[in-house]
């Protein structure tokens, strides 16, 4: 994995976590579902900088 696959990943992560707190506050997600969205977000970033940190 490269620098740029890592930085893609960190920009999907704060677009993703962006677009979830957006439709909260917006009223269209409660919070519950709100956590759990970030959450499986940052379970996937969490993934990808292991991967980057074992290469």
């Amino acid at each position: 994995m490269t620098d740029e696959d890592l930085r893609d990943a960190v920009e999907s992560f704060v677009d993703d976590v962006d677009l979830a707190l957006s439709e909260y506050e917006q009223g269209y997600a409660d919070a519950d579902a709100t956590l759990t969205v970030v959450q499986s977000h940052l379970a996937d970033l969490r993934e990808v900088v292991e991967e980057t940190e074992s290469e």
